[in-house]
């Protein structure tokens, strides 16, 4: 992100199918676990982490035009939904989502409706920016009351949706069940990536000096 940010290009589509192992040699590792006394499991490790971006087609200048709304729904950045405008830091926002992604196995944001979706993001970051929340597009007014508090749980599409959002935990919680000793500085990382802000938002020059990767 750092090359295409430095060309003022913004990707606006990351997401895990879009971030490809140049190799697909691996090797088979057996597991800790065994299934049998004589037979052991095995898990299959890239003998390569060398990664390439794929999938332009929504590439877009920062001087361009921008269109409301980028992204696919589960990597899509707040402002976006909220139609405040969108930069390069919808990107690093995408990046946090799938870093989280690939340490729990699963979407950070599995949700298809954008109220839903910002109710995931206040029980995971918590509340959203009051200064944010009073900008709001007209078309996003819908989702709070009286331009200052989420309308939730009250307008929720269904109990199925109030459920998928209480099950969610915060993001220290989520990163500490699978990060093991790397659980702060990738804590650190991802509230860096994940701030509602964009302008607070780490740039991609400052995630990669990180000491998260610095430690690796």
């Amino acid at each position: 992100m750092h090359y295409m940010h430095d060309l003022h290009l913004i990707h606006t589509d990351l997401k895990p199918e879009n971030i490809l192992l140049e190799s697909s040699e691996y090797i088979k590792v057996p597991q800790l676990k065994r299934i049998s006394s004589d037979e052991t499991q095995f898990r299959c490790l890239p003998k390569s982490s060398a990664i390439k971006v794929i999938d332009f087609g929504s590439t877009t200048f920062g001087n361009q035009k921008h269109s409301s709304i980028v992204c696919t729904r589960h990597y899509r950045a707040p402002e976006v939904i909220l139609g405040l405008g969108w930069s390069y830091p919808c990107d690093l926002w995408s990046v946090g989502c799938i870093l989280v992604e690939l340490c729990s196995g699963e979407a950070l944001f599995q949700t298809h409706e954008s109220l839903e979706h910002l109710a995931m993001m206040e029980r995971v970051l918590g509340p959203l920016p009051e200064h944010m929340i009073v900008r709001a597009s007209q078309g996003a007014e819908k989702y709070f009351r009286r331009q200052s508090r989420l309308n939730w749980p009250e307008g929720a599409s269904s109990r199925e949706s109030i459920r998928a959002v209480t099950k969610l935990n915060s993001l220290q919680k989520l990163i500490s069940r699978y990060a093991g000793p790397t659980t702060s500085s990738l804590s650190c990382l991802l509230q860096g990536l994940l701030k509602y802000e964009p302008s607070e938002r780490l740039t991609a020059r400052e995630a990669l000096s990180h000491p998260f990767f610095k430690n690796l």
